[in-house]
């Protein structure tokens, strides 16, 4: 589940304190957590709702300004339930500080190295991560279905990899594409001056 920047800041200010959303089955669970653009939210509760019982208080508690305004943003079809997910800022996202960390020890450099060689291996298709990495660094701003293109793959997978990094502290996500983070730059000048 993602949330708009506007949505993920209101929940950070305490402003939102549910969302809603139409799905086939619930897609979260109660007490996971989620990385948002304004840091860790955490799923308090997910309750089938109809959408008719939806009040004027919920409909402010969710940040929107009335039921059909609330209404235009559930996607699904409309055969599938509405949830009504209770949602609670728990703090920063670490990975923001980590990634801002441009200068890197040769420790932490053979650690980052050992962690994209894990991944690199688990990998079905082979190698992957200095490949999306660099098309990252060079393509500021890309979007998930350019990059893919670029590299000759699908986009849901590039996706899941683009993630895989970022929770490494070495990409960010932007409102449109994604970008190098100071650290995930540290790394690659490293490497390219071997």
């Amino acid at each position: 589940m993602m949330f708009t920047d506007r949505v993920a800041r209101g929940i950070a200010a305490g402003e939102i304190t549910h969302v809603f959303r139409r799905w086939a089955v619930p897609r979260v669970r109660v007490g996971s957590t989620l990385h948002t653009t304004a840091g860790i939210v955490e799923i308090e509760c997910v309750n089938r709702v109809d959408i008719r019982e939806i009040s004027d208080e919920d409909v402010r508690a969710a940040g929107e300004q009335n039921l059909a305004t609330l209404s235009a943003t559930l996607r699904g079809a409309e055969r599938d339930p509405v949830f009504r997910i209770g949602v609670r800022y728990i703090g920063p996202d670490e990975r923001i500080e980590l990634s801002d960390r441009a200068e890197l020890s040769k420790q932490e450099i053979g650690e980052i190295e050992a962690s994209l060689a894990r991944l690199d291996r688990a990998s079905r298709r082979g190698p992957w991560t200095t490949a999306v990495l660099t098309a990252v660094a060079d393509n500021h701003g890309c979007r998930a279905a350019e990059l893919a293109e670029l590299l000759g793959r699908d986009k849901d997978s590039l996706k899941l990899d683009v993630r895989k990094l970022k929770n490494l502290g070495l990409t960010r996500s932007l409102n449109i594409g994604y970008e190098i983070s100071p650290r995930g730059d540290a790394y690659l000048r490293a490497i390219r001056s071997r």
